[in-house]
């Protein structure tokens, strides 16, 4: 049985009414979008250039997608400049992290591999040196790989040349040029002060300054200086994430959260338990800083005169959902932690609006090399979706569909769709320390059209049983693809 699909404009759905897409729409052309159909759109603007394309990376840590302006989610949110991206640009309103916690996203982001074949399936890991990322083949190509902030995919234990701070560079992976930053951002910088290091392992002190500011201040610096070949920055924040250390929680620069005393509260968070009654304005309060100093790195790219010929794009690792679905932040199959904004603008990216499809963040590093004219190496599994906004053949061949992987709270495989997502989980009592499973019981089950807030589980409901079957074949096909071995999947039987 399959269930028949309507569309919601509401919520997290993705989908859009005909109104508002119209209205969207007009907006686009009016921005000078360039139409779906035009499947010359990137080849003609690659024409126009002759020198291959910057590319700027601002990764903020932990941000919803309908915190962002442009999404129409919510109505507090204040983040203009990001709104002027998606005008420009590219908004990828269903973008997804394959491994919703910190070090395997960024690593599933940088090599378009899956978190249990980067080795970063948890966060102490460090990234398998032996897999080509994004910064090491834009060296290869000719680029500099330059990296600003948080890191977090080297070895956490000092004995191994790891720890909280610097970085040697085997565990850059491939940022060598560069490198002004930490591996544990968050134990090693405070909102007002911290350390963080250069190549050589020289200590780069702040105080007085806000964090947030500091790091982009640190990007404009690099922008405003002669670059003698293409680059990529990889600006990372560590903010709206919470302080790790004794604060634990999160901290907006002074003044931000005071803006959002009594701010819209997302209807996934409304009716559950959870710490966001107390954490909402200094989250709302850091994204509005982390827009700002995107409008700062924009300027600035601006000034220099390149920013025609840079890609810019904003994304996050993860999303949040307030420990309303766990006993933390993330790590779950649910919207609220998988969504990440992702939107883009520059050579090749001006042509989109809105893109509605399932895309996870694996695919990014295989879209940024092609967008580069860089050879996409084969052990890549990621695929481009450059074409999606060119031919909409591409978008009705598009699978629509990504494998989550979760570690650390439990260890779980999730299938999410346009439609669904479904989710399996390893019931053993030692789960939490294994990289993948072999036997997985149903575990979460939630219609993405119908309930895009995700308060019922349909798991184990019989009227939904050969929906399920389906997507746990679906579901065991992507394991098998991501290098893992098939799995058994057991059917709960809660309801009768």
């Amino acid at each position: 049985m399959t269930i028949a699909r309507t569309g919601n404009s509401d919520g997290w759905s993705g989908t859009t009414n005909r109104r508002d897409f119209l209205l969207r729409s007009t907006a686009a052309l009016a921005a000078g979008a360039v139409a779906l159909d035009s499947p010359n759109a990137l080849s003609q603007e690659a024409k126009n250039s002759t020198k291959p394309p910057n590319i700027v990376i601002y990764i903020a840590d932990q941000v919803r997608a309908d915190f962002i302006g442009t999404n129409h989610h919510n109505t507090t949110t204040r983040t203009p400049n990001l709104d002027a991206v998606a005008r420009r640009g590219t908004n990828f309103t269903t973008a997804v992290t394959n491994q919703p916690v910190c070090s395997p996203s960024r690593s599933v982001l940088l090599t378009g591999r899956y978190a249990t074949e980067t080795h970063v399936w948890q966060n102490a890991n460090p990234i398998n040196p032996e897999l080509p990322t994004l910064a090491s083949e834009l060296r290869h190509a000719g680029y500099t790989a330059n990296l600003i902030g948080k890191w977090h995919l080297a070895p956490k234990d000092p004995a191994q040349g790891g720890g909280n701070g610097y970085v040697r560079p085997e565990f850059r992976g491939g940022f060598l040029d560069l490198w002004e930053g930490a591996n544990e951002f968050e134990w090693t910088t405070h909102p007002y002060e911290g350390t963080i290091w250069d190549a050589s392992g020289k200590e780069i002190k702040y105080s007085g300054e806000n964090r947030i500011e500091f790091i982009t201040d640190r990007a404009v610096r690099f922008l405003k200086e002669k670059q003698e070949k293409p680059f990529l920055l990889y600006v990372s924040q560590l903010e709206p994430h919470q302080q790790n250390d004794d604060h634990n929680h999160m901290v907006a620069p002074k003044g931000y959260a005071d803006r959002f005393r009594n701010p819209f509260v997302p209807q996934d968070l409304r009716s559950l338990p959870g710490n966001w009654q107390t954490e909402l304005p200094d989250y709302y309060g850091c994204i509005e800083a982390i827009d700002e100093s995107v409008g700062r790195v924009l300027k600035t790219l601006e000034e220099q005169g390149i920013l025609d010929n840079t890609i810019f794009i904003f994304m996050s690792d993860h999303g949040c959902h307030f420990m309303t679905r766990n006993a933390e932040y993330k790590r779950s199959p649910h919207n609220a932690s998988i969504r990440i904004p992702l939107i883009a603008q520059g050579p090749g990216f001006n042509t989109g609006g809105e893109i509605p499809e399932v895309i996870g963040n694996i695919n990014i590093m295989p879209t940024l090399l092609e967008a580069a004219g860089v050879p996409v190496p084969d052990s890549v599994k990621g695929k481009s979706f450059l074409p999606l906004m060119m031919d909409k053949k591409a978008r009705e061949e598009w699978k629509n569909t990504e494998l989550i992987q979760i570690s650390e709270s439990i260890t779980a495989r999730a299938i999410r769709t346009a439609d669904w997502c479904y989710c399996v989980v390893d019931r053993s009592p030692d789960a939490t320390h294994r990289a993948s499973s072999l036997t997985y019981d149903e575990y979460l089950f939630y219609d993405e059209a119908g309930d895009p807030y995700e308060l019922t589980n349909l798991a184990g409901r019989k009227e939904y049983r050969n929906q399920a079957n389906e997507l746990a074949a679906r579901l065991k096909k992507l394991i098998v693809e991501a290098g893992e071995p098939e799995p058994q999947i057991r059917p709960t039987t809660i309801y009768p």
